[in-house]
C-alpha cells in the first residue's frame, strides 16, 4: 500500500444500529480527501473510528491500514489500547470542529504545546519549548513567544484554530483528519485556515482526511471526494468529476441541497486557491 490510510470493509454497529456499512477508502499521502454527506451519513463516525475515538460499546469490523512510509499497522482496529496511544497524536493526529473543545482553558498555550512534544517526542524542556515557537511561527500565530504565555480565551476563533492544528503537527504526523475544521470560524477567516491546511499537506506530504458538509470547502481544498450516505461511500472520484459531473442520483441531490458558497479568496478554483488571514485578537 501507498503511505497514507486503506480502509477497507469499514463497519461500526452501536446499539444495534448499523452506523458504518462497508466503508472502503483509500486517503493517500500528500493528498487531500474529502468525505462529505448530509449529517447522519457517517463521515465524522469515519474520522473518529481511524483514530480509535469510537464511541463506547461500539462494535467494529473491516481493516484500518496505516503506513507511514516506514513503518506498516495491517490494522488499526486490532490494536491495543497501549498501541494505539502511541500512534494518536503522535503519527495520526486530529483537529476538531471546535478548537475551544480541544484546549485546555485553564493551562497556557506553551504548556498545551510542550507537554504534548515532551511526552510523545521524549524532548528537554528547553527544546520542546523552541518546537512550540518553531510550530506556532509555522502555522503563523502573531507573536509566538507572546502566544505561548497566554490562554485559549485570550485568542480569537481563527488564532485558536491555528493553534489547535500546530498541536497537531507538533510529533510529526503522517496522517491528519479534520473534521469540519472551519465551521466554527467567521466565513472571513475561513480561507486562511483552508490555506495553511493545504500548505501542510504539500510542505510536509500529509494524507489529509477532510470531513465537511460545506462544498466551498470541499472545492478549495480536496483532491478526492467520497459522499457517504447511511454509512456507506456512494461516489468517490476527483474533485472535479464528483462535485461537476457526479454519477449518482443522490449526490446530484446532495450536492443541489449543500452550500456553495465558496470562502473568501478560495474561489473554488483547485488545490493551493485559499488565502486570507484571520482577523485580530478578540476581546
Amino acid at each position: 500500500m501507498t503511505a497514507g490510510l486503506t480502509i477497507r470493509g469499514l463497519e461500526l454497529t452501536l446499539g444495534g444500529r448499523r452506523i458504518l456499512d462497508g466503508i472502503d477508502l483509500d486517503v493517500p499521502a500528500g493528498v487531500v480527501t474529502g468525505l462529505a454527506g448530509e449529517s447522519g451519513s457517517g463521515k465524522t463516525m469515519t474520522g473518529l473510528t481511524v483514530i480509535g475515538l469510537q464511541p463506547a460499546g461500539a462494535r467494529t469490523a473491516g481493516t484500518i491500514a496505516f503506513d507511514d512510509g516506514d513503518d506498516h499497522v495491517p490494522d488499526l482496529l486490532a490494536l491495543r489500547p497501549g498501541q494505539l496511544n502511541a500512534l494518536r497524536g503522535r503519527r495520526i493526529a486530529m483537529v476538531f470542529q471546535d478548537p475551544t473543545a480541544s484546549l485546555h482553558p485553564m493551562l497556557s498555550i506553551g504548556t498545551q504545546l510542550t507537554d504534548h512534544v515532551r511526552r510523545h517526542l521524549r524532548l528537554s524542556r528547553q527544546d520542546a519549548r523552541q518546537r512550540a515557537l518553531q510550530l506556532l511561527e509555522r502555522v503563523r500565530v502573531p507573536q509566538p513567544e507572546s502566544a505561548l504565555v497566554r490562554y485559549p480565551h485570550q485568542f480569537s476563533g481563527g488564532q485558536l484554530q491555528r493553534i489547535a492544528i500546530a498541536i497537531a503537527i507538533a510529533c510529526d504526523p503522517a496522517v491528519l483528519i479534520a473534521d469540519e475544521p472551519t465551521t466554527a470560524l467567521d466565513v472571513t477567516v475561513q480561507a486562511g485556515i483552508l490555506r495553511l491546511l493545504r500548505e501542510l499537506t504539500d510542505d510536509l506530504g500529509l494524507a489529509v482526511l477532510l470531513v465537511t458538509h460545506d462544498l466551498g470547502v470541499m472545492s478549495a481544498l480536496a483532491d478526492t471526494v467520497a459522499v457517504m450516505r447511511t454509512g456507506r461511500v456512494v461516489e468517490h472520484g476527483s474533485r472535479y468529476q464528483v462535485l461537476r459531473e457526479p454519477r449518482t442520483d443522490y449526490a446530484r441531490e446532495l450536492i443541489a441541497a449543500l452550500p456553495h458558497t465558496p470562502p473568501p479568496g478560495a474561489g473554488g478554483s483547485g488545490p493551493g486557491s485559499p488565502d486570507g488571514h484571520d482577523a485580530g485578537r478578540a476581546g
